[in-house]
C-alpha cells in the first residue's frame, strides 16, 4: 500500500523533466547557432563570386578574377574555396565564375559533418 503513496508524490518532477529537456534545448540552440554560421559562409560565399564576375566581365585575364574572389573571401574560407572562370573571349559573351567549398560544422557535431555551399555570378563581357 505504501508503493502507491510513492507514485503520487510529484516531489522533483519538475526537476527530472528539467534534465530530461535542458540536453534537446541546448541541441536545439547549438544546432540554430551552427545554421547561422552556414548562413553566413553563404552570404560571404555569393559576394566573392559576385566580385570575381565583376573582374571577370572587365579583365579579359581570368587570374585576375581568380585573385578577386579569393581576396573577398576570409582567410578560412580561402583555403577550402574552388574557384572556376569561364570567360570568352568575345565582347557580350557571358563570364562565369563559380565558386565551391565544404563547410565543417562545429563542436559538437562530428568533424566530417558539414554542408556543401556553392556561389554562381555571371555577367556580360565589357571586353
Amino acid at each position: 500500500m505504501g508503493g502507491g503513496k510513492i507514485l503520487r508524490d510529484e516531489r522533483g518532477s519538475v526537476t527530472v523533466e528539467l534534465f530530461l529537456v535542458l540536453p534537446i534545448a541546448i541541441l536545439v540552440l547549438v544546432a540554430s547557432i551552427q545554421l547561422i554560421g552556414v548562413a553566413r559562409a553563404r552570404i560571404e560565399l555569393q559576394g566573392a563570386v559576385r566580385e570575381g564576375a565583376r573582374v571577370a566581365a572587365t579583365t579579359p585575364d581570368p587570374a585576375r578574377a581568380v585573385e578577386s574572389v579569393l581576396a573577398a573571401l576570409s582567410p578560412e574560407m580561402r583555403e577550402i574555396a574552388r574557384v572556376s572562370v569561364e570567360r570568352p573571349t568575345r565582347v557580350g559573351a557571358v563570364a562565369t565564375v563559380t565558386v565551391s567549398m565544404r563547410h565543417v560544422l562545429g563542436p559538437p557535431f562530428p568533424g566530417s559533418l558539414g554542408v556543401d555551399l556553392s556561389a554562381r555570378a555571371t555577367m556580360r563581357t565589357e571586353r
